[in-house]
């Protein structure tokens, strides 16, 4: 059963509270809007709550846990708006749902609109449903530490042509932002050690499951954060540099998941089979 309706609703939803967060950042627009911890809050943690529904009706079926292409987009989106909600605690990071809520509104709205119908019958294995937990956390993680290296770059871009702030002043201070990245770069990279170290157990017939290239760009993508954290630690990389490196390991971990998800269902109409 689709609900398509309420999708649209915490689509707008989470418009709605990236909306309040700009306006109370700016100080402008009618005074409801602007009680940062009030309106904004609230209905950032309403959509989040229709979100976890919504979801919950598109992966739990009776044949299965269904995880397909655009499920497990969504599922992302709402760890993503549970990052951004976290972030309304956070000194100087409050803000950040002005970027993440909308994306995550859009990703359950496209889950509802397009389902893919592929289905991973999951055996109550805990290897694997640690597997999943870790791996989803972990790209989660690094999708945020990907936008704030984005985020980065165009602040530091405006600062050496000494642009005027506008929008873009709602950004915290430069080594402030650097440091967020780096931590969320540290736990996503936690997160994602501990996915493959699961992976590894109970993958058994890795071609038969149609797991090599996700495999095979999961290492590369923990790779590049190994060497990216080394640098840090060794040589303090930072700047330019640690932007280049977060962007290119989350571009290598994104084709590991949904670029390798996205050929098999959307084009070759196969899935990844976890089934032993």
């Amino acid at each position: 059963m689709r609900f398509t309706g309420l999708a649209v609703l915490d689509l707008i939803l989470y418009c709605l509270a990236a909306l309040a967060l700009l306006l109370a950042f700016f100080k402008s627009g009618p005074a409801f809007l602007r009680e940062h911890m009030g309106f904004a809050g609230s209905t950032a943690v309403t959509a989040a709550l229709l979100h976890t529904i919504l979801l919950y009706s598109l992966i739990f079926t009776p044949r299965g846990m269904d995880l397909g292409f655009f499920n497990t987009a969504s599922l992302v989106g709402w760890m993503v708006a549970l990052i951004a909600l976290v972030s309304f605690f956070k000194p100087h990071f409050e803000n950040l749902g002005v970027v993440l809520f909308p994306p995550a509104g859009i990703s359950i709205l496209l889950a509802e609109l397009l389902p893919s119908d592929k289905l991973w019958v999951i055996e109550t294995d805990w290897p694997l449903d640690a597997h999943i937990i870790l791996s989803l956390m972990a790209y989660s993680l690094l999708a945020v530490a990907a936008l704030q290296a984005v985020l980065i770059a165009v602040q530091e871009h405006r600062l050496r042509r000494r642009v005027p702030g506008g929008v873009w002043s709602a950004l915290p201070p430069l080594q402030v932002m650097e440091r967020f990245l780096f931590q969320l770069i540290i736990t996503g990279f936690i997160l994602l050690t501990l996915a493959l170290f699961t992976g590894l157990i109970f993958v058994k017939h890795i071609f038969e499951q149609h797991l090599v290239h996700k495999t095979v760009l999961s290492l590369l993508a923990w790779m590049v954060f190994a060497i990216l954290l080394w640098g840090r630690w060794k040589f303090g990389w930072r700047g330019r540099t640690a932007i280049r490196w977060t962007i290119g390991g989350f571009v290598v971990l994104m084709l590991a998941y949904f670029g390798s998800k996205m050929v098999l269902e959307l084009i070759l109409g196969r899935h990844w089979n976890l089934m032993s």
